[in-house]
């Protein structure tokens, strides 16, 4: 898949996989709803008002108010490839999320995900 197939996809449809991925290793949605807004800057409200406006996934990124300075140590293999490797800015934020997700969907605490 390209990176601008995956930068073109509905924000809502990808996060409705994240959050049954969490679910199915018992977690929550608030879980992943507290990592994301940790990693992006937005409020819990606005990514509510995401899930049901035509946003696409590299615009949830693209616009994010505040990208956490922390994500920058957020490192190891998602889909075969180091984050902290991707050479593409945007694809490594939404990786970067990809790797949060599995962490928490491992049983990795909050408090090691939130770095």
């Amino acid at each position: 898949m390209t990176n601008e197939k995956i930068f073109q996809m509905s924000f809502s449809k990808v996060y409705a996989l994240l959050i049954a991925k969490v679910e199915k290793k018992g977690h929550t949605r608030e879980e992943l709803d507290q990592i994301t807004c940790w990693l992006t800057g937005y409020r819990q409200e606005e990514v509510e008002i995401f899930l049901v406006r035509d946003i696409t996934y590299g615009d949830f990124f693209r616009n994010a108010p505040k990208l956490n300075p922390n994500r920058k140590l957020i490192t190891g293999k998602i889909c075969g490839i180091r984050v902290e490797e991707i050479e593409d800015p945007l694809m490594q934020e939404i990786r970067y999320l990809d790797k949060l997700v599995d962490e928490l969907a491992k049983g990795k605490a909050m408090e090691k995900i939130l770095r």
